[in-house]
């Protein structure tokens, strides 16, 4: 596809009116003020008319199946939202619920600009089967916990080999499997080894919740004298690429080892700010050179999948915690939103406008009101912009949605089949 006459954020995250850019199967393969010489050699062209080409979002931390719960646990805590409501309701799943759900949320990842999930779950068939079909690329894994049973016996670390044998690199490396160890208070010091082992002898990267809460931060300190950070680190965690989500009560001295070990925080503003967790303190890490992406969390503890919105809420926090209204420049934003999702998912070739990059990409209509008149691209798209003035989604250069229509799902067959899937469970509980 050529994209004629279009504003574009580039590489370095800075705005450029009236570009040229070209895909070729999966690829950027042309950026240029000027037109190409060959212009068909693209196939077909796009009117670049009042719209932005960006870099497709990365969501850095998701629980996609979670979309049936949406709505489901509201204004309670952490813990009383999970025990209360949201385990006694995973109880019930089962793998066309699974699979139904992670498609709407696919959808609904689709139409706000999101290309690919760090996806953290079980019934891993149904969510890849359901992945695959929508197009988009994702880095699942089975969330082990063992609760100090042993490791040999437990079903979740079974499964978690075998996901990886089964699907790690399959859909021409758009399906990728991380190794998860669900969190320190679910897991023993003997599961966390042997997780981190795993991740090691399989060669995949790793993705946990760490210091969601201050219970649990210093119930973890309590129990081993050290940080959940400290107590993964121990147990060889942060031996392969990592990604710790959510990090709101981590120390200094956690954030030393996440620079020294090379660990993405994804950061997840809105969830956390809605389970009244606290918020992410972001402008330090940007300020050790950590890694910080950006997560949604699931739909059921944040509602929405709009990465506009979670966009605009992680810089403000990070202005509010810092209390510096000049923190949080766009383009540390924008990054955190595409390019540092894609690194903590091992896809070095995403996440940019860049030539020989993967066609990963979105159009943002900016005719509307709420983008008029903009004064700053980059920064109009964080505090004005919304998810639904995303107009097109490529992923791969496969376009998957364009003006309202999606090429891979049935929407409204999906709005039934969750509907339903959902009522079938609330009717058993």
């Amino acid at each position: 596809m050529l994209f004629k006459k279009i504003g574009i954020i580039d590489e370095n995250y800075e705005y450029k009116a009236d570009m040229f850019v070209g895909t070729e199967g999966e690829h950027i393969t042309y950026i240029s003020s000027e037109a190409p010489e060959d212009e068909a050699r693209f196939g077909d062209t796009y009117d670049g008319k009042d719209k932005v080409l960006m870099p497709g979002f990365y969501n850095a931390h998701g629980h996609s199946p979670m979309s049936l719960m949406r709505g489901y646990g509201e204004n309670l805590p952490l813990e009383r939202w999970l025990y209360d409501r949201i385990f006694p309701f995973e109880d019930k799943l089962y793998g066309d619920a699974v699979y139904w759900a992670t498609l709407m949320t696919m959808a609904e990842s689709i139409r706000f600009g999101i290309v690919s999930t760090s996806d953290m779950y079980f019934f891993i068939d149904d969510m890849v089967r359901a992945i695959s079909e929508a197009g988009t690329k994702s880095n699942v894994s089975r969330a082990i916990t063992n609760f100090g049973a042993p490791v040999e016996e437990s079903v979740s670390f079974k499964e978690a080999k075998d996901v990886i044998r089964s699907y790690h690199g399959t859909e021409s490396g758009r399906i990728l499997v991380d190794a998860s160890a669900h969190a320190e208070y679910t897991n023993d010091l003997a599961m966390l080894k042997a997780i981190a082992d795993m991740a090691k002898e399989f060669d995949v990267r790793m993705h946990i919740h760490l210091s969601e809460t201050e219970k649990e931060h210093k119930e973890c300190i309590e129990r081993h004298g050290r940080t959940p950070a400290e107590v993964f680190l121990d147990a060889g965690a942060f031996d392969v690429p990592a990604t710790a989500a959510h990090c709101v009560w981590v120390t200094d001295s956690d954030l030393d080892i996440f620079k020294e070990k090379g660990v993405t925080v994804a950061s997840n503003p809105v969830s956390n700010m809605k389970l009244a967790s606290g918020m992410c303190k972001v402008v330090p890490m940007y300020g050790k050179g950590i890694n910080v992406a950006i997560g949604t969390d699931s739909s059921a503890s944040n509602n929405s999948l709009n990465f506009f919105e979670e966009m605009k809420i992680f810089s403000l926090t990070g202005k509010v915690t810092s209390m510096d209204a000049a923190a949080m420049k766009p383009q540390q934003v924008l990054r955190s939103a595409s390019r540092a999702g894609a690194l903590s998912q091992g896809r070095d070739d995403c996440g940019l406008i860049k030539e020989g990059f993967k066609a990963d990409i979105i159009a943002v209509d900016v005719s509307g009101p709420n983008m008029c008149p903009a004064d700053d691209m980059p920064n109009d798209l964080i505090f004005s912009a919304d998810g639904k003035d995303v107009c097109l989604t490529m992923v791969d250069g496969k376009v998957l949605y364009k003006d309202g229509e999606y090429t891979t799902i049935d929407i409204e067959k999906t709005r039934v089949e969750t509907n339903r899937a959902k009522q079938k469970i609330l009717s058993s509980l």
